[in-house]
């Protein structure tokens, strides 16, 4: 406590690039900016989803964006905690490389709920916002094709997205282990109560509609599946969520 003012809570997001992705064996991630893709985990995946029919996953590197997508359903940063829970302690994050979810069923229909996004990826995909690649960055595509008629319905893509952060989770559970200091970034955040201040409250309106148009909130990792609650299981009612917590990745679009 400062004078008047109360730290609820501290946020520290260190953040390690990478430089070089490129397929291998295993999924692998190293301090030293190489990262590495295999598709050994894919028979594994698809067999524990009874909704999913195959996954096909690429490497597209910065600029290579002249090619075919199916709807992107998420872009994901690869982020895990390292100490305390989402909202507080140590969070480690990868840049330079951002994890692409599409999808579409089995007879072609687009997994998508008021409108797709398929075609030329250069021309459905937005670089250098908030949440999007830059023009530096690599994407991995997890490209995954559903049963037929499954895209619409909720455990189509939930089941997808289940899919693709049991993948990104063999390399969370190698970036818990990256020594702090031999981060790239470094950033600190702080939940600050100033009594007799003015109160801000930020209403974010998400999606709960049912269906395939759905939100996860409080999951085990930043930006993650598992662990997380649907909105719409929740019965859609308002959530209150702290300033470090929205930062760390609490929610989670499952459109």
């Amino acid at each position: 406590m400062v004078g008047n003012e109360t730290d609820l809570r501290r946020l520290v997001i260190k953040a390690f690039h990478m430089t070089d992705v490129e397929w291998g064996e295993h999924n692998d991630i190293n301090v030293d900016g190489h990262m590495t893709v295999s598709k050994e985990m894919i028979d594994q995946l698809v067999a524990e989803e009874e909704h999913i029919e195959k996954i096909d996953i690429q490497i597209i590197k910065p600029g290579d964006h002249d090619r075919w997508t199916n709807t992107i359903m998420d872009i994901i940063p690869v982020s895990t905690k390292v100490l305390g829970k989402i909202g507080e302690g140590i969070t480690h994050t990868i840049t330079g490389v951002y994890v692409m979810l599409t999808g579409v069923d089995t007879v072609g229909k687009q997994t998508h709920e008021f409108g797709s996004s398929e075609g030329n990826l250069k021309e459905q995909l937005y670089l250098n916002r908030a949440g999007t690649p830059g023009d530096n960055d690599y994407i991995i595509s997890f490209d995954v094709t559903l049963k037929e008629g499954m895209g619409q319905e909720r455990p189509g893509p939930t089941a997808a997205h289940r899919a693709c952060d049991k993948f990104i989770q063999s390399y969370r559970d190698k970036l818990k282990k990256f020594k702090g200091d031999k981060c790239t970034e470094r950033h600190e955040y702080h939940d600050v109560v100033r009594p007799g201040k003015k109160r801000v409250l930020i209403v974010k309106q998400v999606a709960g509609q049912g269906a395939m148009y759905d939100t996860h909130l409080f999951a085990k990792e930043p930006s993650g599946v598992e662990g997380g609650r649907s909105i719409i299981d929740m019965g859609n009612m308002p959530i209150l969520v702290t300033p470090n917590e929205y930062r760390d990745g609490i929610i989670r679009s499952m459109q």
